[in-house]
Order: structure tokens, then sequence, then C-alpha cells
């Protein structure tokens, strides 16, 4: 339980933190944080959770990561569901937290987009279904090579969650034009469950490509990188 209330909390924090500064702080109103402060938030709130609460449950925050970490035989397939409802829990009530915030502004009229991924006419820069699916592929997989090269025994102990962090803010870096960076099934789900209409339907592209790519990424490192 201390495990699953770590994912929870974790994840509850990389959505309230990383979905939140693009929902209040991205654009306002003319000295906003922008698409970088943005992405530093995101990796932010993955560094200091995975400091925080990394040692009780590995610092997952994110299915695809479980799902990664299992293909790199770290993690048990047996727990692979119970990590996933925890971080979906959390991942959701954190979207319920910014729904309440956002929803008591003086001005407040929709939640509009409300940070959620998309692809097409919902890409913030207007890119199509196969452009996000091959940015969320590979920025997913290397995201999972980073986590597991960073967490091997053979690397120096004590800065993966600075580089897992670091790496986390240069994936938002390159994509939030593209999908808005999902690379986070918990996280898309749970922007998408409030902003509803076409951002449900597309939502399995951002379970899909991020499991896809964390998985090929968990075999690669197993394979080439875990041993010496």
């Amino acid at each position: 339980m201390k495990k699953l209330f770590a994912e929870f909390f974790g994840t509850f924090w990389l959505v309230f933190g990383g979905c939140g500064s693009a929902i209040f702080a991205a654009g306002f109103p003319d000295l906003g944080i922008g698409f970088a402060g943005v992405a530093l938030a995101f990796g932010l709130t993955v560094l200091t959770m995975a400091f925080a609460v990394g040692h009780i449950s590995g610092g997952h925050f994110n299915p695809a990561v479980s799902f990664g970490l299992w293909a790199g035989g770290k993690f048990k397939a047996k727990d692979l569901v119970g990590y996933i409802l925890a971080q979906l829990s959390g991942a959701i009530l954190a979207a319920g937290a910014l729904y309440l915030i956002v929803s008591g502004k003086s001005d407040f009229v929709d939640i509009s987009g409300f940070a959620a991924n998309g692809y097409d006419t919902l890409s913030p820069g207007g890119y199509s279904m196969g452009s996000a699916l091959v940015a969320e592929f590979l920025l997913t997989a290397f995201f999972l090579l980073i986590i597991l090269g960073s967490t091997n025994e053979r690397a120096p102990k004590g800065f993966a969650p600075i580089a897992i962090g670091l790496g986390l803010t240069l994936i938002h870096l390159i994509s939030i034009p593209i999908t808005n960076t999902s690379v986070n099934p918990a996280r898309s789900t749970s922007q998408a469950l409030f902003a509803g209409g076409e951002f449900i339907t597309q939502l399995w592209l951002f379970w899909l490509a991020p499991i896809a790519g964390a998985i090929v990424a968990g075999f690669i490192h197993k394979a080439l990188f875990d041993k010496e």
C-alpha cells in the first residue's frame, strides 16, 4: 500500500504541477512562463517526487513507465494493475482540483482545452495523427532509456531523478507544439475526462503510442545495455 500511495501522490503532483502551470501560468496574461516554463514545470514535478517517494515505489508516476520497466525486467507484471490504478486515481484527482481552482476565476466561462493532448485540430501546431503517433512513440522510448540507464546499478548513484526530470523537460520542449506532450497515459486521461468531446475520442493514441514506445525501449535496454 505504501508503494501505491507513493504512486498516487507522485502522479497527483505531476498533473497538478505540470498541467497546472499550463492552465494558470503559461500566458498570464502577457508575462506568462510560456512553453519553456511549462516544460520545466513538468520536469520539476518528476524530479521532486522522484527524490521524495522514488525510494518507496520506484517513482513511475506513469503507466507507460511501468510497462517499460516491466519490459526491461525491472518490474513485476503482477504489480502493473495496482500501479496503473493508483496513477490514474492520482491524475484524475489532480485534474479535479485544477478544475475547482480554474472554475473559481471571476471571468470563468469554460475550461476550453484544459491542457489536454490532441492531434489534427486539437494539436497546438496543427500536427497530424501520424506526426503525433511518431512523436509520442519516440519521445516515450527515449524517456524510458533515460530512466533505465540512469537507474542502472552501474550508473552514478543519486543522480537519476535529475537526469529523469531534465529528460522530461527536454521532451516537453520538443513536443508541446505537436500534441501538448503526453508520454503519460494517466496525465492524458485525467485532462481529457474534463475537456471532453474530441479529446476523449483521441485518447487512444496517448495510451497506445507511449506504452508501445516504452515497451520497445525496455526490450532494447535489456538486450543491449543492462549488462556489461
